[in-house]
Parts: C-alpha cells; sequence; structure tokens
C-alpha cells in the first residue's frame, strides 16, 4: 500500500492546470438569476468542538491511522493537519452519518448480496460503523499489542492496515476489517481533497498538490488555452468577506 498514491489513485484530476508564475486573467460576477435558493447551498462545517468523536482515544486512533494513509512530506500536509478529522466527524454528524442515502433493510436473501453486488451490504450506518471499528482496534491493540493503538511505531501502524485492507485482520465477528479500511480510506481521501467549506482541504492543500482550481463559475475565456500554464489559484465555496 503505498499511502500518497492511496491518494492520487482518484486519477490525474485537473493536472492541466499546474501552478505556474504566469497568472490567467480572472472573470468575476455571475448571472444571478442562475444562483441557488438557500436551502440548496452546501452547509458549512460546524465549528466549536466534536460532536461525534468525543472520545480522545478514538480521535488519537483516527489521527494515527490517517496519517499513515495521507502522511506529511514535501508535497503537502498530512491528513490530520489538512483537517480531515474535523471534516469527518462533521460527516458523521449529519446526514452521512445517519445512512440517509443508505438502504439498510435486510435483503431477501442475504446469502446472495455479496455475490451480486461485489461487496457486503451493510445494515448498519457510517456513525455506528466507526464506533464499532475504532471500538475494535481498541480492543486488539490491549489484546495483542499491550499498547494503545496510537502509541503503535508507524511500521507497525502499516502493518496492520495492510492486513486490515487484505481481509486477514480479525476485529472479532461484528467488524469487517477490510470495509472498515476501505471506509477510513474513502473518508481521509473525501476530507483531504473536498472543498474547505466542510472543513477538510485546510489552506486548499490538497487542490494545491495536484493542481485543481477548485469552485470556479466559468472557464469560458480558457478554453481555447490549451497547454497552457494558466497558474489558478484555487477558489473555495467559502463566501468571500
Amino acid at each position: 500500500m503505498n499511502r500518497r498514491e492511496a491518494l492520487l489513485s482518484l486519477g490525474t484530476v485537473a493536472t492541466a492546470a499546474a501552478i505556474a508564475p504566469v497568472s490567467a486573467k480572472e472573470i468575476s460576477g455571475f448571472p444571478h438569476g442562475t444562483a441557488q435558493s438557500a436551502d440548496h447551498m452546501p452547509k458549512p462545517i460546524r465549528f466549536g468542538g466534536y460532536q461525534v468523536l468525543t472520545d480522545d482515544t478514538d480521535r488519537q486512533t483516527l489521527t494515527a491511522i490517517f496519517d499513515r494513509l495521507i502522511p506529511a512530506d514535501d508535497l503537502g500536509p498530512s491528513a490530520s493537519q489538512a483537517g480531515c478529522l474535523e471534516f469527518l466527524d462533521d460527516q458523521l454528524a449529519g446526514d452521512y452519518g445517519a445512512g440517509k442515502a443508505l438502504y439498510l433493510e435486510q435483503p431477501l436473501h442475504p446469502e446472495n448480496e455479496e455475490a451480486l453486488m461485489g461487496s457486503p451490504q451493510f445494515l448498519t450506518t457510517p456513525k455506528e460503523r466507526y464506533k464499532s471499528g475504532l471500538n475494535a482496534l481498541r480492543a486488539y491493540a490491549k489484546a495483542v499489542e499491550g499498547k494503545p493503538f496510537h502509541e503503535l511505531s508507524a511500521d507497525r501502524i502499516d502493518a496492520l492496515l495492510m492486513a486490515m485492507e487484505a481481509g486477514k485482520l480479525d476485529l472479532g465477528k461484528d467488524v469487517n476489517a477490510q470495509a472498515f479500511f476501505e471506509l477510513m480510506l474513502q473518508n481521509a481521501r473525501e476530507g483531504y481533497l473536498a472543498d474547505p467549506i466542510y472543513g477538510g482541504n485546510r489552506d486548499m492543500a490538497g487542490w494545491k498538490m495536484i493542481g485543481f482550481p477548485g469552485a470556479r463559475y466559468d472557464y469560458r475565456p480558457y478554453i481555447d488555452r490549451r497547454g497552457e500554464e494558466l497558474s489558478f489559484i484555487p477558489v473555495s465555496l467559502i463566501p468571500a468577506d
């Protein structure tokens, strides 16, 4: 598992908009008649402390894991430094954590579900999966490693994450370790690359790393400027002062 490639494997998003010393002319304004109503606008992160990840040990465990999935290096900050835990907490406190978009009813034939869908169906919400997964990691670390998960060496954490990724770590009958790894990796990626309005991608570090220009209204002035380095400064959905 190459942790930096785990993030970049999402594709070569916006690599044409590489950072360079020459700036493209910006355009301003937009047709206000096309603006969305307030109830359809993105909901910014709710600041003021953690809402779901209130346990110190849970946050320390997730920090240790996220920072091995996306470590700090000369390309950018680590996942936790970029605000991925704040992003995750806010998502778990809302509709995502409650599984509002998921089908959580028991299938008619559970034995066929994984074969048909290509992955197991979970009847618990993401919020519940994090709770049970973190509890299982806490118990495993205490019983097998003799210390809290976040106190393990980086190499040992890597080994455990690779075992989870391969489906070779037993976290008990109630936790699918491989699926829990995939959930954490997905959420770390999302936090690193989502618009900063949701709490992650602090200072737009993820966008700057891959050269993504952000939430710009109009690209028409640049369509014919193929191959040029436009040096776009990323733009967030966060309203300008």
